[in-house]
C-alpha cells in the first residue's frame, strides 16, 4: 500500500480533535466516533479494537500521538485499498469485488468460502462489505494464515492439531 505519512501538525491536529477526554491517548470509543466508512454508519466496534490492538505498544487498549500517525496511515492505504476494489464506486465491496481483493493478496479460495467471508463481514444484510469490515475481513484472513502456517511443516496447507489447540490458536488470534 503505497502514500507517505501526512503531515506532522496535521496529524496533531487529527488527534487532539479526537482525544475528546485530553488524556493524551486515544481509546476505541474516541477512535470510532471520529472514523468515516464512507456509509454514515458508526464503525465497526471490533474493527477499530482490532486496529487499537494492533498498533497498541502499552497494553492499554489506547493509542498515544505516535501509534495514532501509524493507525492513521493504515486506514488510509486501506482506503485507497479498498477503493481499488470497488469497481462501481459504491462505497461497498460485494462479492466478486471481494474475490479480486483477496485472490489480489495472493489468497486462492473456493467459491463457497467466499460466501462464509460476505456472510461473516456483512453486518447489512445485503452481500456486501463496507470498508471497515473490508479491513477486518483482511486482518482475520491475514492473522489467522499467519498463525495456521505455523502449524503447516510442509507447506501444502495442511495441519493436523487438536480441536482445543485449534481453538486455543484462534481464540488467541481473535483477541478482539
Amino acid at each position: 500500500m503505497a502514500g507517505g505519512m501526512p503531515d506532522r501538525n496535521f496529524l496533531m491536529t487529527v488527534f487532539q480533535q479526537v482525544d475528546k477526554d485530553r488524556s493524551g491517548a486515544i481509546d476505541a470509543q474516541e477512535l470510532q466516533a471520529a472514523l468515516s466508512n464512507g456509509n454514515w454508519t458508526p464503525f465497526n466496534p471490533d474493527t477499530v479494537k482490532l486496529m487499537i490492538g494492533m498498533f497498541d505498544k502499552t497494553g492499554e487498549k489506547t493509542v498515544n500521538f505516535n501509534e495514532f500517525g501509524s493507525l492513521w496511515k493504515y486506514v488510509t492505504d486501506w482506503q485507497q485499498c479498498f477503493r481499488s476494489f470497488d469497481n462501481d464506486s459504491s462505497g461497498s465491496i460485494n462479492k466478486t469485488e471481494l474475490k479480486t481483493a483477496i485472490t489480489t493478496f495472493g489468497y486462492r479460495f473456493s467459491d463457497q468460502f467466499f460466501d462464509i467471508l460476505i456472510k461473516r463481514f456483512d453486518r447489512s444484510g445485503k452481500e456486501l462489505i463496507y470498508f471497515d469490515d473490508f479491513i477486518q475481513c483482511c486482518i482475520s484472513l491475514h492473522t489467522l494464515t499467519s498463525a495456521f502456517t505455523q502449524h503447516d511443516q510442509e507447506q501444502k496447507g495442511v495441519a493436523t492439531f487438536s480441536y482445543e489447540h485449534f481453538l486455543s490458536v484462534f481464540f488467541r488470534v481473535m483477541q478482539y
